[in-house]
């Protein structure tokens, strides 16, 4: 009799590595009866005609946002001291005191860490967050679905959402066990392990060390190294456009090299459109030296700013926008939801361009699947004041001393090093590709085409 195994979507995000990617073929010809345990606002059935079970019941108890902040603080706290190690304090979003619910509310905050702050009172936040969501209507209301349906195992496809807890927690009481994915490769250092449950499928090597180090409490045996299904369609050649169908279709210059610059989230980068900017202006200046170059602008999907506009306007001799095929299904990021036709799009935006130019993105490693390089802007914007956070941070996070080398990436430090190094990755002195590969390797494993095959190989190890 096969298996029934739920794949549970607290929220939107893992849409991409789950639905859209081979993930379920590969699981039901391995005999495998795939449900979707669905709290999205997106139609799983409706969309993709797949077998699911929605959740309607979607509040948290109105205490765990807060409690959920005090106990991410209280973990970098642990890390900063355990590790003796100055990082952890820059992974904080600060406390908003404007208005007087969020002075209530960030107060609260405070006094939850400072009579928590150790690893007990640690304990002691996590005990309450489960007994704050065991008293939800969405507990009660999850465990009767789980009841009612029975699966064998919940494959939980990310670690870092709140309206998971209530679920899961459901599930630990009826003794269905449950696997977890972790989510991005920065998550375990920031303190986004918002569940624990019985088992956690990791990127790599490396990510599965981190998540030994960060939650002592978890066992080797409970975390399978399997990869991130996100990279597997970059290996999948049927996406493949010939350049002049690419071209054609995004009214593109076949005769024209492109340069692709990749957005970021208003927080990673607060001044990214003068990064865009710069790129414009070192295009045009190598224009007029003979080259023919223009750049494809590929926005975050998140990213519904305008802050980009005035500069896309006024290089628009330069500048072509393609943007991703998302589709927002509610006001919040993480009801962004990508559509599977995004891959297809991505795959052809690194397969045509040149190279990739962003601040600290994952884009790196989709574009060194494709052998192409990657340049990091390192530098101060003249527009920098306080209040502005400053992207050099970014590269001092954990996940960045991962690099292999500082030639994992290209990194410029100063604008007046753009043109020069456009032009040396244009003529191939100057790439980033080889010690990116090795880089990639460390983060997202040995087989990046095979992550789907080793997370069913995990669920199928767990439930024999």
């Amino acid at each position: 009799m096969s298996k029934k195994v739920f794949v549970f979507f607290p929220d939107g995000v893992g849409l991409r590595n789950f639905a859209f990617t081979n993930f379920k073929n590969i699981g039901e010809q391995q005999g495998f009866n795939i449900t979707y345990w669905n709290n999205t606002l997106f139609s799983i059935h409706d969309e993709l005609g797949y077998q699911e079970v929605k959740i309607e019941k979607q509040l948290t108890h109105k205490l765990t946002p807060l409690y959920l902040r005090a106990r991410k603080r209280i973990e970098l706290n642990i890390s900063e001291k355990k590790f003796k190690d100055s990082v952890y304090p820059t992974y904080k979003f600060p406390l908003s005191f404007n208005g007087f619910t969020n002075v209530l509310k960030s107060s609260f905050v405070k006094v939850l860490i400072g009579l928590n702050n150790s690893e007990k009172g640690l304990h002691r936040i996590r005990k309450k967050i489960d007994a704050l969501e065991r008293s939800t209507l969405k507990y009660k209301y999850c465990k009767e679905q789980l009841e009612q349906h029975r699966p064998d195992l919940i494959f939980c496809t990310t670690q870092r959402a709140s309206q998971s807890i209530s679920a899961l927690l459901a599930a630990k009481d009826l003794g269905i066990p449950v696997v977890t994915f972790v989510y991005s490769w920065d998550n375990v250092p920031k303190a986004m392990q918002v569940v624990n449950t019985d088992y956690y499928c990791v990127w790599s090597d490396l990510m599965k060390k981190e998540l030994l180090k960060y939650y002592p409490f978890v066992q080797e045996n409970q975390v399978f190294v399997t990869g991130s299904p996100q990279f597997e369609p970059h290996f999948n050649k049927t996406l493949a456009q010939s350049r002049q169908e690419f071209c054609e279709q995004y009214n593109l210059d076949i005769h024209k090299k492109y340069i692709c610059f990749s957005g970021d989230d208003e927080t990673t980068s607060p001044l990214d459109q003068y990064y865009l900017e710069d790129l414009a202006n070192v295009v045009r200046d190598l224009n007029k030296k003979g080259e023919n170059l223009g750049i494809i602008y590929r926005k975050c999907p998140v990213d519904f700013t305008t802050r980009y506009n005035k500069v896309i306007n006024e290089n628009k001799d330069v500048i072509h926008v393609i943007d991703p095929i998302w589709k927002q299904v509610g006001a919040n990021w993480n009801q962004i939801l990508p559509t599977k036709e995004d891959f297809k799009l991505l795959y052809n935006v690194c397969e045509h361009s040149e190279f990739v130019t962003n601040v600290c993105s994952s884009t790196v490693f989709d574009f060194v699947a494709h052998n192409k390089p990657c340049i990091y802007y390192n530098y101060e914007q003249p527009q920098l004041k306080k209040g502005i956070r400053d992207i050099g941070q970014n590269y001092k996070y954990v996940h960045f001393r991962s690099m292999p080398s500082s030639n994992a990436a290209v990194f410029c430090t100063h604008k007046n090093e753009l043109e020069i190094i456009v032009k040396s990755i244009l003529n191939g002195t100057l790439s980033n590709v080889t010690e990116g590969k090795k880089w990639f390797e460390i983060v997202a494993g040995k087989t990046p085409s095979q992550s789907s095959e080793k997370i069913w190989e995990a669920i199928h190890k767990i439930l024999n």
